[in-house]
């Protein structure tokens, strides 16, 4: 059969979602460490800080899959929003490359920066609806604390990462990943900048698998 007549039989004969890259799906749970204060009721996540240790409050963890994957074809693009004088979401997981935009959705100046290793900078003052909106591009992986120069509490977090397979826990812990790559991979939870949590798996074609973080 030469492969003229083989492309001829699988667009014949084989069903089109066998020809579709088959992906796998992981779900489980984080044990998370318990709330410093009383549940945010709005669900938005504070940033805080003791002993050194930068984390969500209430406690969420970003898991992720880590491996050796492409680089993306396009530029992903993400935001961290300015809203009632606070960073929503305030913990930002994004893929190494990304550019984020920081959107000012206040009727008020807002000053974003950050001294952290992984990225410095400082969009300077700018006004709500400031067009084109201020962004920086995160090629650097790792931890970056945002602050605003104006508003002493307002405190952010991005998370850089070198994959595009991450998402955010709820505050119970409880995740799901889709659309994975069948292979062995880490999987991740970062917790806190003092505790990431990792654990050796194997997914498979058309899989669900099953895990908890202890």
């Amino acid at each position: 059969m030469n492969i003229f007549h083989y492309l001829l039989f699988v667009m014949v004969f084989v069903p089109v979602d066998r020809i579709v890259c088959a992906q796998a799906t992981i779900e489980g749970r984080v044990k998370l460490p318990q709330s410093h204060t009383a549940p945010v009721v709005t669900k938005r996540y504070e940033i805080v800080s003791r002993g050194g240790v930068v984390a969500a409050n209430p406690p969420v963890a970003v898991i992720y899959l880590e491996g050796n994957f492409p680089k993306p074809a396009v530029q992903p693009v993400s935001q961290m929003e300015q809203k009632d004088l606070l960073f929503v979401p305030a913990l930002l997981p994004v893929q190494l490359g990304t550019k984020v935009e920081f959107p000012n959705l206040d009727n008020t100046y807002h000053n974003i920066f950050s001294y952290s290793p992984a990225k410095r900078f400082d969009l300077g003052r700018y006004p709500s609806n400031e067009r084109p909106i201020p962004s920086q591009v995160f090629d650097v992986p790792g931890m970056i604390t945002l602050r605003c120069d104006i508003h002493e509490h307002m405190r952010g977090l991005i998370l850089v990462l070198n994959t595009p397979y991450f998402t955010t826990s709820d505050t119970e812990g409880r995740f799901q990943l889709k659309n994975l790559p069948a292979g062995q991979f880490k999987l991740k939870a970062w917790i806190s900048s003092k505790t990431t949590l990792e654990m050796p798996i194997e997914l498979k074609s058309n899989s669900m698998l099953q895990v908890t973080f202890p």
